[in-house]
């Protein structure tokens, strides 16, 4: 046997090997992986990617609008997560790995359907992201619905029973008065209405748990094998009105690349999105690591700075292999192909 015919078994084999490990994990295109047990989420993104064709796009804003709509955990969609104020705002992402186009609103307030709005940033503008109230009135021009009051009687009585406790716990800090609502100012500043108190006070920090904002992410792999991925959340509870996440960021919520792969996030946002976790998975992946080791450098690299963070990431390459990464909590997410029965929930721990 000559060297040709020795070069060409080779190959064989060496493409026989990756069809047999993507069997062994049971990929095939379409595919939809998604952060927590959103099954309901994942099941209509599974209908639309599957059943009816749509591309990864579409199949992801089916998916994501379903867990607004659901308002998954109280923390995607209306009704939940209040801010200072007693207010819902909302923060969302689509990206299209085949394009690299994105579209994101951040601190949308009265329109409850934030990855569409999302979409038409994306399909109507030559911008990335509108903020605000102009993100608002941009989505209703647009067409979505709206005005719209996005807060619920669970989320006011939430805010109601904080206020009560003295808005504790918050996101403040180095500031004065610390144990309660405020007005807040530096600390050392001679104002008149907090002048004596500042004598009487023992200062101290203001250690803040991390308050649960489990935001959707999610991959979708059409049967073309294209990539795309959306996030959608209302944020951090109790959040300092006009605080934006990592939600609305490319690259720190979500990212997909069709060369490649896609990563979604979620956790503490304020921290996560200093470091683009998702861009860093992804390229870690086009330099040749697979989804499990790139997910856990990426978890790792956070961790080093900040060892008390909370926060998972789930990686699937552009094959359909996936895995994930947490820390400081137990993680699950999503599965959804065509050799399943119905979405498998995969556990990560720390």
């Amino acid at each position: 046997m000559d060297r040709k015919h020795l070069l060409i078994i080779s190959l064989l084999l060496l493409v026989l090997q990756d069809t047999t490990g993507l069997e062994s994990q049971g990929q095939a295109y379409p595919l939809v992986v998604a952060t927590w047990p959103f099954k309901d989420a994942v099941r209509a993104a599974w209908r639309s990617v599957h059943e009816r064709g749509s591309s990864a796009v579409d199949a992801v804003i089916d998916g994501c609008s379903a867990c607004e709509e659901l308002r998954c955990d109280g923390t995607v969609g209306p009704g939940g997560s209040p801010d200072e104020n007693g207010e819902t705002t909302l923060d969302a992402l689509i990206m299209n790995g085949t394009t690299m186009e994105v579209g994101a609103v951040a601190g949308m307030r009265f329109v409850k359907d934030g990855i569409k709005a999302a979409k038409l940033v994306m399909d109507h503008t030559e911008h990335t992201l509108l903020v605000g109230e102009m993100a608002s009135i941009f989505a209703i021009l647009m067409g979505l619905p709206g005005p719209t009051n996005l807060s619920s009687s669970e989320s006011i009585e939430k805010w109601t029973n904080w206020k009560r406790n003295q808005c504790q716990p918050n996101f403040r800090r180095n500031v004065f008065p610390e144990n309660s609502c405020g007005p807040y100012h530096l600390r050392g500043e001679k104002l008149n209405s907090c002048r004596e108190a500042e004598g009487k006070l023992k200062l101290h920090s203001n250690l803040v748990g991390q308050h649960n904002h489990d935001t959707i992410s999610m991959a979708v792999i059409d049967k073309w094998g294209r990539i795309a991925v959306g996030t959608s959340t209302n944020g951090a509870t109790f959040k300092i009105p006009g605080r934006v996440g990592d939600g609305p960021i490319a690259g720190s919520s979500s990212y997909a690349d069709d060369e490649v792969g896609a990563f979604g996030a979620t956790g503490d946002g304020d921290v996560m999105m200093r470091f683009l976790p998702c861009y860093q998975v992804v390229e870690s992946m086009r330099q040749g690591m697979e989804p499990q080791r790139a997910a856990s450098d990426a978890i790792s690299r956070i961790a080093r700075k900040f060892p008390t963070f909370v926060g998972a990431v789930v990686a699937v390459n552009r094959n359909g292999v996936h895995a994930g990464a947490c820390h400081g909590w137990t993680f699950q997410y999503s599965v959804m192909n065509s050799t399943l029965d119905d979405v498998e929930i995969i556990t990560v721990v720390p």
